[in-house]
């Protein structure tokens, strides 16, 4: 270590800390004293190091009692300005900061910019190109700690210049992918991140948006009253399984807390209907998410703690002089550390991406993300306290995810560019669960081992043809394996009885061909197709895809797009073997569930920083798999397995409007309401329309959130944000109180011809984050207090049998989550 006077030792505390020199002095001495007395002078010698990350920590006790002296603490805001069509850089573009004279800059060859010292705080950057329609990023978080990367796409003009109104383009609200014409969102994680009730969980954090019903208890995105596992969740390209926390237990398709962290996540798309022809094998809806790259030139690191989970980020160079960087984020439950009434649960998540751009052969990267969750629940040992069989009976559980690839991306100088990645996925679940008599004597009463792996290849060429003409042609294929084996005892004391079996392979080939066409500046058509075969059963699937965009005046757009989807099952409900069939797969032969989506698009710009939109819409499902003679619907879904023969005779029918009016951050403030009304039917196999699980008929959000900068340099943050929902409550269907008396266990049996036409009562969620950000030189520090449903809003679980009252309790409950955490970046 290289020696230091005194005084340079105090200055670099200073520096790393941001504790003014005199504070750092003061402190010190207190620590010298008891190190002379209680330690020694051999230890004395090295507490240099023990001091300075002492010195971190008091940081955060004496920041009130800090003077700042008006210092100006500054940052680069660093990035890349490339053509929103081809992906190819922009040379010699102009970037700078609106409304601060002098701080301009010119991209180099390569389309990098660089704005030096730029004031913490929020700023907006624009960039301007000749034949390009400016860009504008507006309210760009820029703190002490960590340098901003943003990528800048430039729209080409349609006509020549001397015909066309240039008009600036913003950031906000539209989505990244161009070819996206109607029910498309980006998700910005800094914008997202403020919403409350996000928890930095991307899946909480849609819940804001139009058309989506959010939960409490569960992170399951449900769209327009479909389910929540009918959405494909995307990472770089590629379908990757549930990347939730104790994923599929209680409801398919959701979780609890996403494992995919925003430390690590770029902006990312959100489609919720008539999505472009490059998203396929999916009805319902499209969570396109990316891992952004590490910062290239600095090292740059997170640490964050709080009630839910200890995380630490780092990214930085792996070489500065190739460019190449990484990034990653680790996550391990606090819960894990506790012992829980009832039970313990314990999650630790890891993601990454390693980036290596090279001169002549494109750029590589290595990503991934991956969980493990554990869930014991302990028996309540009081017999005294036993009312319902769950309080006889304790559980083990583990859940593996991983997801990871490597990719590969070269351009062309004929404005195209080739990306290719080969992945594997892998998801596992374990567990099980006893049964307890009055005895405390013990017999097993389930047994799940299920396992799916994936071995995945795809490719996308995209290729700007002209100014007016863009194409993008990819294909996909999926090797799929899958092995479950799923036993339950039948009733209590009897032996564990196999009801769900399956083991087998197949193989998912796709395809698509996509264009945008510039028909004028006013004017932009997107039509494509896309096709899928299944070599299990040789199922195919070709499915148009068309929308047309119309900019009827600087403030208005209309929009309209329609297109054909499907979507293949779960492979435990193509292998399924039942007692009657032996060992025949009796779903294997089960065709792709086939939906027709039609959205209408109207968008109002309000002012610069609110837009309006409208977008009525009506999706048709058929070839739904359903259950002969009864109303089962693949539709309604919500547990782990199939066990039964299905064939392809259901329909669904799904009608409505999302409205959103959304005022973007300016001045500190920014608001969003957004209303959805809508109708969900389906038809099982007993030919009647039933009202779907998920049909709540209204959702309603509001968020505000306001930000002030304060201290004497107004360079912290203080951020308060709330978020109200009212929605119709959860669907359930009558009790049959016949059939439950006679059950042997007096497992609750329900009327399934009247399916789900009970409604629980409306849930009034509210959700709220407010944050306190300590600017400093080179660190800052964040503290955050976020609660969850604080207005105990219930949500309904089912009903069970009171084995002391003979009677059936209703089973709901009220989530409410409140997580303080505090944030180190240096």
């Amino acid at each position: 270590m290289t020696k230091m006077n005194k005084r340079e030792f105090l200055e670099e505390i200073s520096i790393r800390s941001g504790i003014e020199p005199e504070v750092c002095k003061t402190v010190l001495k207190s620590f010298e004293k008891v190190l002379e007395k209680e330690i020694g002078r051999r230890i004395r010698r090295y507490g240099g190091w023990v001091l300075l990350l002492i010195a971190l920590l008091v940081s955060v006790a004496v920041f009130g009692q800090a003077p700042d002296n008006k210092r100006v603490f500054k940052q680069t805001i660093r990035g890349i300005v490339i053509d929103e069509d081809s992906k190819h850089p922009i040379p010699y573009a102009m970037v700078g900061l609106q409304k601060e004279e002098g701080v301009r800059v010119l991209a180099d060859s390569l389309g990098r910019f660089v704005l030096p010292r730029v004031p913490v705080g929020r700023h907006t950057v624009e960039a301007t190109f000749m034949g390009y329609s400016p860009s504008i990023h507006k309210e760009v978080l820029v703190t002490s700690a960590k340098e901003v990367f943003i990528a800048i796409s430039l729209k080409e003009n349609v006509n020549e210049l001397n015909e066309v109104v240039i008009r600036a383009r913003t950031n906000k609200g539209e989505a990244m992918n161009p070819m996206a014409t109607t029910g498309a969102r980006m998700l910005s994680v800094e914008e997202a991140s403020r919403y409350a009730g996000g928890f930095d969980d991307p899946a909480r954090l849609v819940s804001a948006f139009a058309g989506v019903a959010p939960s409490v208890s569960s992170n399951g995105i449900s769209i327009h009253g479909n389910a929540p596992h009918l959405l494909q969740w995307r990472l770089e390209d590629v379908e990757i399984p549930n990347p939730n926390h104790y994923a599929d237990i209680s409801t398919l398709g959701g979780g609890i807390l996403s494992s995919l962290s925003s430390q690590v996540l770029g902006n990312s798309d959100f489609l919720t209907g008539a999505f472009p022809a490059e998203y396929g094998n999916a009805v319902s809806g499209v969570f396109d998410m990316k891992l952004r790259n590490g910062n290239n030139q600095k090292n740059e690191n997170t640490f964050q703690v709080g009630i839910m989970g200890i995380d630490f980020a780092s990214e930085g160079p792996l070489s500065k002089k190739h460019k190449a960087s990484y990034i990653f984020n680790y996550r391990y439950s606090t819960t894990g550390l506790l012992n829980l009434e009832g039970g313990k649960m314990d999650y630790q998540d890891l993601n990454f991406k390693l980036n290596f751009p090279t001169r002549k052969a494109g750029t590589f990267s290595v990503w991934g993300t991956s969980l493990i969750d554990k869930f014991t629940s302990d028996l309540e040992r009081d017999t005294e306290k036993w009312d319902y069989m769950s309080d006889r009976s304790e559980s083990k559980d583990k859940q593996y995810m991983a997801s990871g690839g490597i990719s590969h991306r070269c351009y062309f100088n004929n404005d195209a560019s080739l990306k290719t990645t080969i992945a594997a996925t892998y998801s596992h679940m374990d567990g099980g669960a006893t049964l307890f008599n009055h005895s405390l004597e013990s017999t097993p009463y389930m047994d799940l081992d299920s396992k799916y792996t994936n071995l995945i290849i795809t490719s996308i060429f995209n290729r700007k043809f002209s100014n007016r003409f863009t194409n993008k042609t990819g294909f996909t294929y999926t090797q799929m394996f899958y092995k479950m084996n799923y036993s339950i005892a039948p009733y209590e004391g009897e032996l564990l009885e196999t009801i769900s079996q399956g083991k087998g392979d197949t193989g998912l080939l796709s395809a698509y061909n996509s264009s945008s066409v510039g028909l004028s500046d006013r004017w932009t058509l997107n039509a494509g197709v896309y096709g899928q075969f299944l070599t299990l059963n040789n199922s195919w699937s070709v499915e148009p895809r068309v929308g047309l965009k119309w900019q009827a005046s600087p403030k208005t757009t209309f929009a309209l797009a329609y297109g054909m989807y499907s979507r293949m099952e779960k492979m435990d409900v193509y292998f399924v073997k039942t007692k009657s069939a032996g060992k025949e797969s009796v779903n294997k032969d089960l065709d792709f569930t086939k939906a027709q989506h039609l959205m209408l698009s109207f968008g109002y710009r309000i002012s610069d920083r609110m837009n309006l939109r409208v977008e009525p819409y009506i999706q048709l499902l058929h070839d739904v798999p359903v259950m002969a003679d009864s109303s089962y619907s693949v539709l309604n879904r919500s547990i782990f397995y199939v066990e039964d023969p299905l064939v392809n005779r259901g329909k669904g029918r799904n009608v409505g409007v999302d409205i959103t009016l959304e005022r973007f951050l300016e001045k500190g403030l920014y608001y969003m309401v957004t209303g959805s009304l809508f109708d969900s039917r389906y038809q099982g196999g007993d030919g009647v329309w039933h009202n779907t699980r998920f049909n709540r008929n209204y959702i309603l959000n509001g968020l505000i959130g306001k930000e002030w900068m304060i201290g004497k340099s107004k360079q912290n943050i203080l951020s308060v944000n709330l978020k109200l929902t009212l929605q119709g409550g959860d669907r359930y269907s009558p009790i049959d109180l016949e059939a439950t008396m006679k059950h042997p266990d007096k497992e609750v049996q329900y009327d399934e011809s009247r399916a789900f036409s009970k409604q629980y009562s409306p849930m009034f969620i509210g959700n709220y984050t407010v944050s306190y950000r300590m600017n400093k030189r080179k660190v800052s520090h964040e503290f955050a207090v976020k609660g969850l449903n604080f207005t105990s809003a219930k949500e309904y679980y089912g009903h069970e049998y009171n084995v002391r009252t003979g009677k059936i309790d209703v089973s709901d409950g009220s989530t409410a989550l409140t997580n303080v955490s505090y944030k180190l970046e240096f």
